[in-house]
């Protein structure tokens, strides 16, 4: 697939992923850092899976270090450690 025809679908995509920055809770260390290093980590390693792999492995460690250990679900936990064992094995 040529990349004229890709772009645009990838521009609308990079717009509205953009666009939802804003409903970010910036005051909130346990929204903020694990959204900035997602938002950080996506364009230099070239790799949205990396991006978002470092979000979900830092939100659930910040809920913690805020004492907030019971509103963080299962799931992420789970998720979590399955993407940190990816970085650590490999």
């Amino acid at each position: 697939i040529p990349g004229y025809a890709t772009a645009p679908a990838l521009i609308v995509v990079g717009v509205l992923m953009a666009s939802s920055v804003r409903n970010i809770r910036w005051d909130d260390p346990a929204e903020s850092i694990p959204a900035f290093l997602t938002l950080t980590i996506m364009p230099l390693s070239y790799s949205i899976a990396d991006g978002l792999a470092a979000g979900l492995i830092t939100y659930p460690i910040m809920k913690t270090l805020q004492g907030k250990f019971q509103e963080t679900h299962i799931g992420m936990w789970v998720l979590a450690i399955l993407f940190l064992l990816k970085f650590v094995l490999g």
